[in-house]
């Protein structure tokens, strides 16, 4: 009898000591871990009551009334735990998921009736069935049909246990059953002992240990805290998967009908047209390159935040670019009254190492920028170089005369989607996603970029980017100085090879200024019966994105047929940024993005078509 109350005290002593840890601790509130706090709580009450219980037999005689109370509250008690441990077991085998689903709904409702039914009937029969209770020197235990009815619903409850923990058999693999297949080990020797010596009490401390145990495997609430946090890296993993798909497919899409606007208003500049027509000509290029610039945005902004843009570093002329950005800007100018001023630092060494498209891109968001609030006035683009140990730091600064920051709104610069002043602004296009992507494209490459505004008087940006300087450049290709409307390429037959008959007739019109044999196809399927055929072609653009068989499937095959070396260029709507390096791995000769851009178009003909 002393080894039993003793078993009882420590663990009643140790369960008030691991619920003290457990509910001062930060918990994922489901509906499993609160079941769980339920019975443990349930077990502290419960060796309370076991050890008030072998106390009050002791001395039957003198409190006979206060023994009969807390006899039966423990009855209570062990029907009330149980019960809930049953319908923790339920849960915990069964995926939580089957569980919350429309075809289960029946099956739980059933379960909740029956499981409340056979307590009730439970409650009333350890209330009210007759309790002996026996005592003598060595042992102290309680008898008669409650605990007979109650040792009848325990084996019931331990076959629906072990039903729903084997049903579900994939989690007997892991450490989710453990504790629950251990209770039951732990109940039926608790009852063998009792039966054997009812003097050694230990199914309440059986509870306490499967208790202590389920703590440290299924409901320590650090553990629960990372199985969530994984389960929601997961799911904000496949929302990115998602996204990036989204995005891709979003990009194809508009840029397939941006592509026959684009083309054929370049195609449409080169005619004889009426000078209204002209201008309404280049308006539609314009809301085009403007439409484009936002897909763009959209995508890089993506990327960025995916943790997929990578910095691709080369060697290039940066002296090109400033040539680029400087004739860009003028044409963004438009008719606008501005004065453009510009001026290089001539030390700044011709030859770079670093990331040339993103440093284009950085300033040319800047001056785009300027060119956008800047109704009247100038804008001057200034770039200076500090030179120090083969580093060139390029110092750029981009001024205007322009509508200025607010101080506070200095801040907001760099957010996303964020439009300063958007009542004074809403005529002016765009995202307010060119500065985010800025920002992002310095923090990536090591750069920093300084604001000065006085609000109504205009705004200077400064841009510091760390740049490799190359004395002796191996792989920059300087381009071909050959005029467009002087390329003859009569001579070259060249085969486009699309799903879309616009982009086909695009591509053809496009091409038909350089007098070339053009040749269409709307599949893969009919290109390699082609080239198997024996038709020899000196170019093929071909479109990704087609059914049956892409772009990528249809060069594998054409590459497996003997022989076959036709310089293969992939012409693809899917424009996000490292589409170029993966199409060249696929073993693409070049890339072409959809819209066609006419210099691009031009700078693959010379590379693949003109003799050097």
């Amino acid at each position: 009898m002393q080894i039993g109350m003793s078993v009882i005290a420590c663990s009643f002593f140790y369960l008030v000591l691991l619920a003290i840890v457990y509910f001062n601790k930060r918990k994922v509130n489901t509906f499993e871990t609160r079941l769980y706090g339920i019975l443990l709580g349930l077990n502290i009450i419960g060796l309370f009551l076991e050890f008030i219980c072998c106390l009050t037999v002791r001395n039957l005689e003198l409190i006979p009334f206060i023994n009969m109370i807390f006899n039966r509250l423990y009855l209570v008690y062990f029907v009330t735990y149980i019960t809930i441990f049953t319908v923790y077991v339920y849960y915990v085998s069964f995926d939580k998921q089957k569980i919350n689903t429309t075809d289960s709904i029946d099956t739980k409702n059933k379960m909740r009736v029956t499981i409340s039914v056979i307590y009730a009937i439970s409650l009333f029969c350890v209330l009210f069935l007759p309790l002996y209770y026996y005592n003598d020197k060595n042992s102290v235990y309680s008898y008669g049909p409650a605990t007979n009815f109650l040792t009848i619903l325990c084996g019931i409850y331990m076959i629906i246990d072990l039903y729903c923990m084997l049903k579900n058999f994939q989690n007997i693999k892991t450490k989710k059953n453990i504790p629950l297949f251990a209770l039951l080990i732990f109940f039926v020797i608790a009852f063998i002992v009792r039966n054997v010596d009812p003097s050694i009490i230990l199914i309440n401390s059986s509870f306490a240990l499967v208790t202590a145990i389920m703590y440290f495997t299924i409901e320590n609430p650090d553990i629960k805290m990372i199985e969530q946090l994984n389960i929601a890296r997961d799911q904000a993993e496949k929302a990115n998967h998602a996204k990036s798909d989204f995005l891709s497919s979003m990009s194809h899409e508009i840029r397939t009908p941006l592509n026959a606007i684009v083309g054929f208003s370049q195609a449409l500049t080169e005619e004889d047209l009426p000078p209204q027509a002209k201008d309404e000509v280049k308006d539609i290029m314009m809301a085009s390159e403007t439409l484009l610039e936002i897909v763009n945005g959209i995508l890089d902004i993506s990327k960025i935040e995916a943790n997929k843009l990578e910095i691709v570093n080369t060697e290039y002329n940066f002296n090109l670019i400033l040539e680029e950005l400087v004739s860009l800007t003028k044409a963004r100018l438009g008719e606008k009254p501005l004065e453009f001023k510009y001026k290089f630092d001539p030390s700044i060494p011709p030859y770079l190492y670093g990331d040339k498209v993103r440093v284009k891109q950085i300033i040319l968001n800047l001056l785009t920028n300027a060119v956008k609030y800047t109704k009247e006035g100038w804008i001057s683009f200034e770039v200076n170089a500090i030179q120090k140990e083969g580093v060139c730091r390029l110092i750029i600064s981009v001024e205007d005369s322009g509508i200025g920051i607010k101080p506070e709104s200095i801040d907001k610069l760099f957010t996303k989607f964020e439009r300063l002043d958007i009542e004074k602004n809403n005529t002016i296009e765009g995202t307010g996603l060119g500065l985010a992507i800025t920002k992002k494209l310095l923090d990536l490459m090591g750069g920093q970029v300084v604001v000065q505004s006085v609000y109504g008087q205009g705004s200077k940006f400064t841009v510091a980017i760390d740049q490799r300087i190359v004395t002796n450049p191996t792989t920059v290709v300087e381009p071909t100085q050959v005029p467009i409307e002087n390329l003859d390429l009569s001579t070259m037959k060249i085969l486009i090879v699309d799903d879309n008959k616009i982009n086909l007739k695009v591509a053809s019109r496009l091409l038909s200024d350089y007098h070339c044999q053009i040749e269409t196809l709307e599949s893969g399927l009919e290109c390699i019966d082609k080239i198997k055929a024996g038709n020899t072609y000196n170019l093929i653009l071909m479109d990704d994105m087609m059914p049956k068989l892409s772009g990528v499937e249809t060069l594998h095959q054409l590459q497996q047929i003997p022989g076959f070396s036709i310089p293969t260029i992939a012409l693809t709507a899917n424009a996000i940024s490292g589409m170029k390096e993966k199409y060249l791995q696929e073993g693409f000769h070049d890339y072409l993005a959809k819209p066609i851009d006419k210099k691009e178009l031009y700078r693959v003909l010379t590379k693949f078509l003109v003799q050097k």
